[in-house]
């Protein structure tokens, strides 16, 4: 049974339910990819898949518009997979259970993948609508943006002769972005050996924050669950022996971590040290990020004693000398931009093996140069520690453009429609307009999309009322761009 039948535009919404009954998490688009070459075929569309599932599906002009300027749709088939822990969700081979929520799309226990589904929706729907207006359009949908632009960064430009690109990976209605910061992801490698430790087994838990994307959300300067865990470790260890026996969190290094978890073995007579020191620095905490982390919580749960494997001590302290230092968050605002982060980083995913601690990051900045001194500074830190850091997915920053005709079109097909001005401004995430404008000389690009609200997270929401607005002004765009 159809939950979105009857919400308008029809085939928007009918083919955003589609692609959500797909899995298509990032590393995960054979099978969105190989349904996005079926509906070009069936709609009798020119259409390329490559060896990364990427998908460019072309269709000519319509009436009129013959020789106006190839114009590029684009957007990313990949989202981000997060569930609530006591969720059972398989993203590897369930389909998300949508609902509706007063004007909200949301789905149960899961990200929605509203970012960039909806993009998805927009440009199927459009293709297969032979009653519209518009030049000829090439539709790019990339895989993997989400780990680090990977599709668009093993995209072959050549194919593309399109100069004008609409890019629907944006997320706030009214606002029109026109620029982008660059970023990569690094990992650091900490080596670790483990011997035998005895104690109370204390479960530490640090739950409760918003959490949300490391590059729409990191200015709100909401706590980040490995920092807060490692300042934990940091106090504790002053205070007695603490064995880490395990550790858990975060899944995405452009994911800001709501949640970590570790077990500490700690002598009997300790527990309750433990618990008053956790207790102190949750309240610590609290007041720290009063106004922004209101739900912050530290629990702490212990088990009979035990034996277990444990991290040697030399080991543990490197860790949580990483962690201390490590920089996480805003680290520099634009002079250029009023309000915009230029430069930041978030440590998104820490995974304890049988011999390594691996640590993810993004770094970010809209400054080429201030980006990779964050990295270099992350690298310097885990070969001191005598660790082995790498960089991937480096993208480039997407450079404002003063004399863009796309942005005066788009501004005054707004102001039309809707009796005000758009807001135009400069985006501190990564988007993938950086690696197309790098790729294709003089290319003119503005981004766009519908109001979804907690992208990356659970909350994940995405306003229907705003999915038809912006619609309907996509369409009233490729009209005027004769």
């Amino acid at each position: 049974m159809s939950v979105l039948e009857g919400l308008k535009p029809e085939r928007v919404f009918y083919y955003f339910e589609e692609i959500c009954k797909i899995p298509h998490g990032s590393g995960n688009t054979k099978e969105i990819s190989d349904y996005l070459v079926k509906f070009a075929k069936d709609h009798n569309l020119s259409c390329v898949q490559d060896d990364s599932n990427n998908v460019i599906i072309r269709k000519p002009a319509s009436e009129g518009y013959e020789n106006s300027q190839t114009v590029i749709l684009q957007g990313h088939m990949d989202m981000v997979c997060e569930k609530k822990d006591e969720s059972s969700h398989d993203f590897e081979k369930d389909g998300l259970q949508l609902f509706i929520e007063d004007d909200f799309i949301r789905a149960k226990d899961t990200t929605l993948g509203g970012d960039d589904g909806i993009a998805v929706a927009y440009v199927l729907a459009i293709l297969e609508d032979d009653t519209l207006e518009h030049p000829s359009l090439e539709v790019v949908l990339t895989v993997d943006e989400e780990i680090g632009l990977l599709g668009a960064g093993a995209l072959d430009f050549g194919q593309l002769c399109g100069k004008t690109m609409i890019n629907l990976d944006s997320e706030e209605e009214g606002i029109f972005y026109i620029s982008c910061a660059g970023g990569m992801t690094s990992t650091s490698e900490l080596s670790v050996r483990f011997q035998e430790g005895k104690g109370i087994p204390c479960e530490i838990q640090v739950k409760g924050l918003m959490g949300g994307h490391s590059g729409a959300e990191i200015h709100k300067n909401g706590a980040n669950a490995h920092i807060l865990m490692a300042r934990i470790w940091f106090a504790l260890k002053e205070e007695m022996l603490i064995q880490l026996a395990s550790l858990n969190g975060g899944s995405k290094e452009t994911a800001i971590t709501r949640e970590c978890g570790c077990t500490v073995l700690v002598n009997p007579e300790d527990v309750e040290l433990l618990k008053s020191e956790v207790k102190r620095l949750e309240e610590e905490f609290r007041k720290e990020y009063a106004g922004i982390e209101e739900h912050l919580e530290i629990s702490v749960t212990t088990k009979e004693a035990t034996t277990a494997s444990v991290v040697h001590p030399v080991d543990l302290e490197k860790i949580v000398f990483y962690l201390v230092n490590i920089p996480n968050g805003v680290q520099k605002m634009s002079g250029t931009f009023p309000g915009l982060v230029e430069t930041s980083n978030n440590i998104g995913v820490l995974e304890l093996t049988k011999d390594s601690l691996l640590a993810s990051s993004a770094p970010r900045s809209s400054v080429a140069s201030a980006r990779d001194y964050i990295s270099d500074k992350i690298g310097y830190l885990t070969e001191l520690l005598g660790g082995e850091y790498t960089v991937s997915g480096i993208y480039p920053a997407w450079e404002y453009r003063a004399d863009s005709r796309l942005q005066s079109v788009m501004s005054e097909v707004y102001e039309k429609m809707y009796g005000e001005k758009p807001s135009i401004q400069a985006l501190h995430a990564g988007l993938e307009c950086g690696i197309f404008f790098e790729n294709i000389d003089n290319l003119d690009c503005v981004s766009m999309g519908p109001d979804i609200k907690g992208i990356h997270t659970v909350e994940e929401r995405l306003s229907i009322s705003s999915v038809q607005r912006n619609y309907e002004y996509l369409l009233e765009v490729l009209k005027e761009l004769k």
